[in-house]
């Protein structure tokens, strides 16, 4: 057995995107793509090869740009605000801002991956199997599992220990959710394959303010999602050198449902 130093870790930092609210609290009218209820709900995960250096770097970016003189009345700036003087946030931080974290991500080695839901295709799921089964309900943690599963039971780069550092949201039943579907994940991984990973997995959920990596993370997420939602895909665009791979779940291409984009297979741009 390999001593501890020689461990070979890789470190994955998982946040999500959009909502998994599909009907008001009666459960009848849809409410995917209103005011405050998103169309798309994204799950994506960062490989970060030297976490460390990712904070760091991130970090002093933050604090140039807190003694910039040029931020110094934004309010976002401002740290009784709690925005981007706590944290970096694809949302709430201004152009200027985005362009730097976007340009110092596109220079660290980094890889992005992300499974993608339209929630308006899921509610014709759900249909459907209301349908068939009148006491069926929908749980959101039914697309935490999906999502969760599709983004880890594929055949990628192993490791003697994997680190999985999600982003916080307060809620313990999502935290769950999320471990439980990566065990499903592993159990379709090794019906897939043949073979069960032998690597150690260590789960942790953290708030974003707390690690940068997760800041990355989103800031990835923010440009995916501008895709999809508001078919912007300038940031996206210019993040696909660190792209490893988009699983749309829901795309149908021909006969077949669903497609992977990658290096090879980029997305089609919405804007043009």
């Amino acid at each position: 057995m390999a001593d501890a130093q020689e461990l070979d870790v890789i470190n994955y930092f998982i946040d999500e995107a959009g909502d998994p609210v599909l009907f008001d609290r009666r459960g009848k009218k849809v409410l995917v793509g209103e005011e405050g209820t998103s169309k798309y709900f994204i799950l994506g995960k960062l490989l970060v090869d030297d976490c460390d250096a990712l904070r760091d770097s991130l970090n002093q970016l933050r604090g140039n740009l807190l003694a910039d003189p040029y931020f110094r009345k934004v309010e976002s700036m401002k740290p009784e605000r709690q925005k981007t003087a706590v944290m970096f946030h694809a949302r709430n931080d201004l152009p200027e801002v985005r362009r730097e974290v976007f340009s110092l991500l596109l220079k660290s080695n980094v890889r992005f991956y992300a499974v993608v839901r339209n929630k308006l295709d899921l509610v014709n799921f759900v249909r459907q199997q209301t349908d068939a089964d009148p006491n069926y309900r929908y749980r959101e943690n039914d697309l935490y599992d999906t999502l969760t599963r599709h983004l880890f039971n594929k055949l990628r780069r192993t490791a003697d220990e994997v680190n999985l550092i999600f982003a916080s949201r307060g809620k313990s039943n999502r935290n769950a959710a999320l471990r439980k579907a990566l065990a499903e994940a592993e159990q379709d991984f090794e019906q897939k394959f043949g073979f069960a990973r032998k690597h150690t997995v260590n789960i942790q959920a953290k708030l974003s303010k707390e690690d940068a990596c997760l800041q990355a993370c989103d800031y990835f997420l923010w440009a995916l999602q501008r895709h999809f939602e508001m078919g912007e895909s300038r940031f996206i665009e210019l993040m696909w050198p660190q792209v490893g791979e988009i699983h749309d779940l829901d795309i149908t291409q021909g006969s077949r449902r669903g497609a992977f984009y990658t290096q090879q297979n980029p997305l089609v741009p919405q804007d043009e």
